[in-house]
């Protein structure tokens, strides 16, 4: 027996809803009729018979919530706007075309008050102002328009166990209406916590700077890490019918309990590497003026001289302070 169990993912059904603008007229029309009707039905009835016409009064009160409720199918879309109709809790498409429409008036028209509710208490625990005042919209309405979500910054540890912090924001877009309100929960909060969640897995991953050789880094390879992060998000949202366009990070230090210690770590090392350049330079150096010196015969020199030459040189050329000669008035030996 196999006890794998399978999600069923929804996907979005493209469908077209009626003019709204003809529905308008029409169903204005027909009230306007309607209510003539009930008034004819009363006055009429009245003056000829002494009680109203029932076979006109009668279906004109009816007729008159029943047009009521149909003005109530009437919505309008902006652009990158989207609604999702269900009908007694059954997906019956995506409505993408922006203007004014008309739909059955039993679609449903979001969540209700109480998950709305319930969704703003969530949010004011979290601190997430935000979440509070941008609710999902009525109506099953669902923004396709770009957003950008800037994480706050975490403290995680990195590759080699050291705390830092990092935030990044992330750009993505719904595409796929069905599953992002049906497979998901809540998909603005499952956009933020999975984002959360692959920021931290991600710094898990790379040392913050000095990794092995060829090895990549937080700090020295800013786009091939926000790749990284966006292609992990994508593999996450994807079930969410969420795309993302942009993944970046927008912030990256070490944590303050050991950000001197770093930072005179890397004093130090940005000092070797100029001593060693210096070393470099000045054995150049030393090296060509002997070979000169040798070349054009100007003075021939011994080993014991030629190393205090390179002495005296060595200590010019590398001296961090300003060297002031001695002039020696005798013999090297004197």
């Amino acid at each position: 027996m196999n006890s794998n169990l399978t999600t069923s993912l929804n996907h979005e059904k493209a469908v077209t809803a009626a003019n709204g603008a003809a529905m308008l007229a029409l169903l204005i029309s027909l009230l306007l009729g309607d209510v003539a009707l009930f008034i004819y039905s009363i006055k009429d009835g009245v003056d000829t018979l002494g009680h109203p016409h029932f076979e006109l009064f009668f279906p004109a009160i009816v007729m008159l919530p029943v047009l009521i409720v149909m003005l109530t199918g009437l919505f309008t879309l902006q652009p990158n706007e989207a609604r999702v109709l269900v009908l007694f809790g059954k997906y019956k498409g995506t409505v993408r075309t922006s203007g004014l429409h008309w739909g059955n008036p039993f679609y449903s028209n979001g969540p209700s008050s109480l998950v709305a509710l319930q969704a703003q208490i969530a949010a004011a625990k979290a601190g997430n102002m935000a979440g509070i005042k941008q609710q999902r919209p009525g109506r099953n309405k669902i923004s396709l328009r770009a957003r950008s979500l800037n994480g706050e910054k975490l403290k995680v540890n990195d590759k080699g166990g050291n705390p830092i912090e990092i935030g990044a924001v992330v750009v993505w877009r719904v595409n796929d209406t069905a599953q992002a309100m049906f497979d998901v929960d809540n998909y603005e909060n499952y956009v933020t916590m999975q984002s959360e969640s692959s920021l931290r897995h991600l710094a898990n991953l790379y040392s913050y700077d000095h990794g092995e050789a060829n090895e990549a880094t937080l700090r020295s390879n800013v786009e091939e890490v926000s790749a990284a992060l966006r292609a992990e998000l994508q593999e996450r949202l994807a079930k969410a019918g969420v795309t993302v366009d942009e993944a970046r990070l927008t912030h990256l230090a070490y944590a303050p309990e050991i950000a001197q210690a770093m930072l005179r770590r890397q004093q130090a090392e940005a000092v070797i590497a100029a001593r060693q350049m210096i070393v470099h330079g000045a054995v150049s150096m030393v090296d060509m003026a002997l070979k000169e010196l040798a070349t054009r015969g100007v003075i021939t020199l011994d080993d014991e001289r030629k190393a205090a030459m390179v002495s005296n040189l060595m200590v010019v050329l590398c001296a961090e302070s300003e060297v002031h000669p001695v002039i020696n008035t005798g013999t090297l030996y004197s």
